[in-house]
């Protein structure tokens, strides 16, 4: 039996209530030419655990300054041979902790009558005539449009001989000490100078004053190590590196998030659009997603208000960017420890300012070759053979 559009229970549905979900909606709020449209939202957990941090860097106010937990101006990037402090210029480092981001909006939905939030799992979408229908265990609902925020499952989806699958995955802990360590006016992006074992490794430091900071070992690799060896990394930079030994473990995050070339699709039928991760918004490359979310739900915001649909292009993204993710990817893939040279040469070749355009897909051309052109091209010319050859490059 088919749905007529005017016996839709909603007109746009959201599935999942994380980062995606949730900015979708706020974007939503923010429009006024969208007041009259019904919004259900549908997640499965009560989201009141700080239960993650996002940052990112931006040159520019966002809808989300006012719950920034700390920002910076400067960072650091340290590997053998090659250490800079380096001023951003006009960007600044920020980090939203992911409680008071899901409160901050949940208070702005909470008195809009257009939304209606529930709390279920969502079993299916299906297309209907002009619509979609969702099952959940919280019953049967339908829409104009479907947003889904789920994670996609990269297991089922693998195709290991077309493209790469990698994970950036971290332990961190959130230490505070007795005595002033800590530099609170640099974010420690990216320190380099421990053991690579075959793998991009890292430590990243977010210092929230000389007392307090987030330290994290971060890896970039195909398999996730057992926790202990994370730890024993961070126990290891604290004592050697910090000469810290008396130190309070206040909070810890765990996480894998997922980097591939694996296509995801910013849509799955004419009435569903993907979100987040489903949708490919966590940067392939590098693994930022919330910059990259909270563009892509203007985006559509602002296609719904001008025209009712959503954009014919979701995402706008460019398919060089795409070829330079894939390249990194492969080359993680084949010699992970050599991560460590093209970010090194990134850094001391080239203004933080263009990186981070870089980063952010905004580049022009002379700029995206200024970039290429500051790294040694010997990794990315293997990488072409292996994309040419449309396989993932191995480890010799």
């Amino acid at each position: 039996m088919s749905v007529s559009a005017a016996s839709f229970d909603y007109d746009y549905l959201i599935v999942g209530g994380g980062a995606a979900g949730l900015s979708l909606a706020y974007h939503i709020a923010q429009e006024p030419r969208l007041a009259r449209k019904k919004v259900l939202l549908i997640e499965p957990e009560a989201k009141d655990r700080n239960d993650r941090t996002w940052s990112f860097w931006a040159d520019a106010p966002t809808l989300f300054d006012g719950i920034v937990a700390h920002e910076w101006r400067q960072i650091a990037f340290r590997s053998p041979g090659f250490e800079r402090v380096l001023d951003l210029g006009r960007y600044r480092y920020k980090t939203i902790n992911g409680l008071d981001y899901y409160r901050f909006v949940r208070r702005a939905l909470a008195d809009n009558p257009q939304f209606t939030t529930v709390q279920g799992i969502v079993n299916g979408l299906e297309e209907t005539a002009g619509g979609v229908r969702v099952r959940s265990n919280a019953g049967d609902f339908t829409a104009r449009f479907a947003f889904d925020s789920r994670p996609p499952d990269l297991a089922r989806l693998r195709q290991p001989a077309k493209h790469r699958y990698l994970l950036q995955h971290f332990v961190g802990w959130e230490i505070e000490t007795d005595h002033e360590v800590f530099n609170p006016d640099v974010v420690e992006f990216m320190d380099f100078r421990g053991e690579q074992h075959r793998e991009a490794r890292f430590i990243y430091v977010l210092p929230f004053s000389a007392r307090k900071a987030l330290v994290e070992y971060t890896l970039f690799s195909e398999t996730p190590l057992p926790k202990e060896e994370y730890e024993a990394a961070i126990r290891e930079y604290l004592s050697t590196t910090l000469q810290l030994s008396d130190y309070r473990i206040t909070a810890e995050e765990v996480g894998a998030i997922p980097m591939t070339d694996h296509p995801l699709p910013a849509r799955t039928g004419q009435h569903i659009l993907n979100l987040g991760t489903r949708g490919g918004r966590a940067k392939p490359s590098t693994g930022y997603a919330f910059k990259r979310i909270q563009q892509h739900s203007a985006r559509l915001v602002a296609a719904l208000a001008a025209t009712s649909l959503p954009p014919a292009d979701p995402t706008g993204d460019q398919w060089q960017f795409h070829l330079f993710d894939t390249l990194l990817l492969d080359i993680m893939r084949r010699r992970g420890e050599t991560t460590r040279d093209i970010f090194r040469q990134l850094f001391e070749r080239n203004p933080v300012e263009r990186i981070f355009r870089f980063l952010d897909e905004t580049t022009s051309w002379a700029d995206n070759f200024r970039i290429m052109n500051s790294v040694s091209p010997w990794p990315f010319m293997r990488s072409i053979a292996q994309v040419l050859r449309g396989r993932p490059g191995r480890r010799q």
